[in-house]
């Protein structure tokens, strides 16, 4: 490997640190997209949302996401995020910080129609398929948010295979001798 792509590569244990984190938040993005319902099983939206239930879509994506931002800004200020090879992962955390960010408006959305539905069913019908729309919504930017968190995290396992490809010398290896000393020029 040449010593100037070796150089602008993260340390290892920095890069599997990174990807732990990264495969954290990919994991709690999928899952909440996928357990965060607002529609009853019969698909059916309930009479009356609970308020309550839907703020908590809206911290748990608020939470999400400032801890996506933080990651992401973190990896920006680092020296890595200026090399070329760590642009590709920097453009995937910036995907996901802003799909993260969108899932939380669109969860706020919904949460604050839940206490707008008006009385009269002509007004609840629009309202209701809004609610139905912005949730959905905001669960594909978490989907999304998912994938872009993945995508890092391939970028970054590439970066871990240059590791093991580059040629460092092991701990256990002793260094070489140095030459033994020439003959002298006295003679017993």
């Amino acid at each position: 490997m040449e010593p100037t792509v070796q150089r602008n590569l993260i340390p290892r244990d920095g890069t599997l640190h990174l990807v732990g984190a990264l495969d954290a938040l990919k994991a709690k993005a999928a899952d909440n997209a996928q357990k965060w319902h607002l529609l009853d099983e019969s698909g059916r939206i309930p009479a009356e949302p609970s308020f309550t239930e839907l703020f908590e879509h809206v911290t748990g994506a608020q939470d999400l996401s400032r801890d996506v931002l933080r990651l992401t800004g973190d990896f920006a200020t680092s020296p890595h995020s200026t090399s070329r090879a760590d642009h590709a992962t920097l453009d995937h955390l910036a995907r996901a910080s802003t799909m993260a960010a969108h899932a939380a408006s669109h969860f706020s959305e919904t949460a604050e129609a839940a206490l707008r539905l008006p009385r009269t069913p002509a007004d609840q019908h629009y309202l209701k398929n809004r609610m139905v729309i912005d949730h959905a919504t905001a669960r594909a930017y978490l989907r999304r948010t998912s994938e872009a968190l993945g995508d890092t995290v391939k970028e970054l396992n590439g970066q871990l295979d240059s590791h093991r490809m580059s040629p460092t010398p092991s701990h256990r290896e002793s260094p070489v001798p140095p030459p033994s000393p020439g003959p002298s020029g006295r003679h017993r």
